[in-house]
């Protein structure tokens, strides 16, 4: 009775906030009460401009269902200022300690620990159409944490037993956050998690990417760029959240420069021109284009069979043609691989005389420490090029062990090469910049 009583309170208030499923499908000045108030003057942004807080009855903690109610209901072209929440529901802040966020993890098995504001009802979206999501701004909060779970997860789960968790400072005026005296992570905020609600009905592990998006992990999806998504279920329902400061190609600890946003601004846009299956990411100059498994080799495979449709369609030639040109024209990277599904991302010129493609190092160079590997598993490659990155740091950096797993899993860039032959190079890079004098 107590659970049947808290759940018809819950839907009550959703359907005060939201103006109910019903009232989703009525033209939006059909819609009264607090979703009214949540539109808000704005006239720099397109569309009508709504604020869309995040609450305990506005977020979800690391779950999707394409039956939640929606949060807030939008036209196409319509503008909304999120806010998000940091992990569990909130209890990632400065002063939670690894102990305490381990048993957030242990005590609430089967969900990812990323807080996901939403959804957002578009009208007009339906099964088939192209979402397209425009990033005006992003300002995270003043601070962030990132940390390893011991033994539990990660790209090495179990060569660190021992966990840790760190907290920064997010310095706005020099967009930079102070690892340790001396060394400076820039600042690159950008979602972890948006995207739309998945096809299947029930209640999803928000970890895993997939078409719908979701948690993509993709430090490429900035502000200024566009993410072109597949709807699955009428009003798309978007969420956003498990907000990023800075991440690197891999973030191999699991956890990024994890915090939460003041506000990420998203202008919303329903496209049924145009089909696609599997996400893109549009930046002014570029395409990015994506593929997830969980075997990277694969991963790597569907990366390319994507970028080959893309290149088809960019340059009007065969499928056959399209797939040979995917390895000259390509800057390829491994995106990330620790939430079950990997992904790797391949970033192609919207100028077609324009190669992205370019010879990766092997060894140090003057601007990057280097550490490269080559395997016909691409998992075995990776796995052996990023933890030759962790002892590298130990070494010549004198960081701890958890340390440099942790400064790697927030600044280390993970590019593929070799992509035609049977093994496959992977380089790791990071920057000499990060280190600084004072």
């Amino acid at each position: 009775m107590q659970q049947f009583k808290r759940v018809l309170a819950l839907a009550v208030l959703i359907v005060t906030l939201s103006g109910s499923v019903l009232l989703a499908q009525q033209p939006p000045s059909a819609i009264s009460g607090a979703q009214k108030l949540m539109a808000v003057p704005a006239s720099k942004y397109p569309g009508r401009v709504f604020v869309l807080p995040a609450t305990l009855e506005t977020t979800q903690w690391g779950w999707f269902d394409n039956a939640e109610l929606p949060r807030l209901v939008i036209d196409s072209g319509d503008t909304v200022v999120v806010e998000t929440m940091s992990h569990s529901h909130g209890r990632l802040w400065p002063g939670a300690t690894i102990e305490e966020l381990k048993k957030l993890r242990t005590d609430w098995p089967g969900r990812g620990p990323m807080s996901l504001t939403g959804p957002i009802f578009v009208n007009g979206a339906e099964p088939g159409d192209i979402l397209r999501i425009k990033i005006q701004k992003i300002v995270p909060r003043s601070w962030a944490a990132n940390f390893n779970i011991p033994g539990m997860f990660g790209e090495f789960p179990k060569d660190f037993p021992e966990g840790q968790v760190k907290y920064f400072y997010l310095d706005a005026d020099r967009k930079v956050a102070e690892f340790a005296p001396g060394i400076e992570i820039p600042l690159r905020p950008f979602p972890g998690t948006l995207g739309v609600a998945r096809a299947e009905p029930g209640r999803y592990n928000a970890v895993p990417p997939g078409p719908f998006a979701g948690n993509l992990d993709n430090r490429d999806l900035v502000e200024g760029t566009t993410l072109h998504v597949p709807v699955f279920v009428r009003g798309a329902l978007v969420w956003t959240g498990d907000s990023h400061a800075a991440q690197g190609n891999g973030e191999i600890n699991l956890t990024a420069l994890e915090t939460a946003f003041q506000e990420i601004v998203l202008t919303i846009t329903v496209d049924k021109t145009t089909r696609l299956q599997w996400p893109r990411i549009e930046t002014p100059s570029e395409w990015i284009t994506m593929g997830f498994d969980e075997d990277l080799t694969k991963a790597l495979a569907n990366a390319r069979s994507e970028t080959a449709k893309l290149l088809a369609e960019q340059r009007n030639v065969s499928a056959e043609q399209a797939a040979a040109l995917v390895s000259k024209t390509s800057d390829c990277r491994v995106t990330q691989v620790v939430d079950i599904k990997k992904g790797v991302h391949c970033i192609n010129s919207k100028d077609q005389g324009k190669t992205l493609a370019a010879q990766l190092p092997t060894a140090e160079t003057a601007e990057y420490l280097v550490t490269y590997a080559a395997n016909g598993d691409m998992n075995k490659a990776m796995d052996t090029a990023s933890w030759n990155m962790i002892e590298l740091l130990q070494k010549q950096k004198s960081l701890s062990r958890l340390d440099a797993y942790s400064l790697a899993s927030m600044t280390m860039d993970c590019r593929v090469g070799e992509m035609d032959a049977p093994e496959k190079g992977v380089h790791c890079v990071v920057p000499k910049s990060l280190w600084v004098k004072r």
